[in-house]
């Protein structure tokens, strides 16, 4: 049980460093052209644990699922998240993303037709105050870019709260590695076309610390994050396992402020704490 729960716990951190890196790549990639770097290299190493699994990849006979949970988790979600880590804070977009499990808890009743108990509406009630909170709490004191940045973390948890209801509901036939290869191969192919007529020389500026970036969000959030999260979930159990995922605010800030130098306001601060309280409330079973 211990083992799970550090597996489920490293996960959220290794994720957590995703929003680093995004902020830290945000001036010397497009979004477009990092998610599709990004994706690439990950979908090739989860091409290769496929085949070193003698596991087969059905990209043609499952290419449906695959296609939307690639635009969903893979394209929507990781671009939106890189657009918004653009002009506004790593420690901000985290905090955002604590109304994920809020928005899985929105769109299960829609595609897997389960019953939300009542706990679990008054905890995403509150959860949605704390996101107000952050949002308009910033919008004083905060540029048009930075309020379409929060827009764009906002609209990535909607992408990613459908795409992970999807998931399970997609589960029942395909395994959740030959998922996420699938998602990632279809998803690499949307972030390549979005880069078209978007993406020019000038807007690219690497250096070593961005590709050091590169490699990490491509191995460790990617890849490693994945086998840790879903290694801890068959470990101490899916109900037992969903409240972790509210960590990810938490070491999404610790690491903002350690490693970016990144200042959290008072209101800012509340309104995570609201998000992510109603968050547990409403996963705890």
């Amino acid at each position: 049980m211990k083992k799970g729960i550090l597996l489920l716990v490293a996960a959220t951190f290794l994720w957590a460093g995703n929003y680093i890196c995004g902020r830290y790549l945000a001036p010397a990639l497009p979004a477009t052209l990092l998610n599709t770097i990004r994706w690439a290299i990950s979908t090739g190493l989860l091409w290769g644990l496929l085949m070193l699994n003698k596991k087969p990849f059905p990209i043609i006979s499952k290419w449906r699922e695959f296609v939307i949970q690639g635009f969903l988790g893979i394209f929507a979600f990781s671009t939106l998240n890189y657009l918004g880590l653009k002009s506004i804070s790593a420690s901000q977009a985290g905090m955002i993303s604590a109304g994920i499990p809020i928005t899985i808890l929105l769109f299960t009743p829609f595609f897997l037709e389960e019953k939300i108990k009542t706990k679990a509406w008054i905890g995403a009630a509150i959860s949605i105050f704390g996101v107000i909170l952050l949002v308009e709490g910033r919008q004083a004191n905060s540029s048009q870019g930075s309020i379409v940045g929060q827009i764009e973390i906002l609209l990535s948890c909607l992408a990613w709260g459908m795409y992970t209801v999807l998931g399970k509901k997609y589960g029942k036939k395909i395994d959740p590695l030959t998922m996420t290869a699938g998602a990632g191969f279809y998803g690499t192919i949307f972030s390549a076309i979005s880069c078209i007529g978007t993406v020019h020389p000038n807007m690219i500026h690497m250096t070593r610390n961005a590709w050091i970036c590169i490699f990490y969000v491509s191995t460790f959030a990617s890849v490693i994050a994945y086998f840790s999260w879903n290694t801890g979930v068959k470990i101490v159990g899916a109900g037992r396992a969903a409240p972790y995922i509210n960590l990810l605010p938490v070491w999404t800030v610790l690491l903002g402020v350690l490693l970016l130098q990144e200042h959290i306001s008072g209101i800012t601060l509340l309104g995570g704490i609201v998000t992510i309280l109603g968050a547990v409330l409403a996963s705890l079973k």
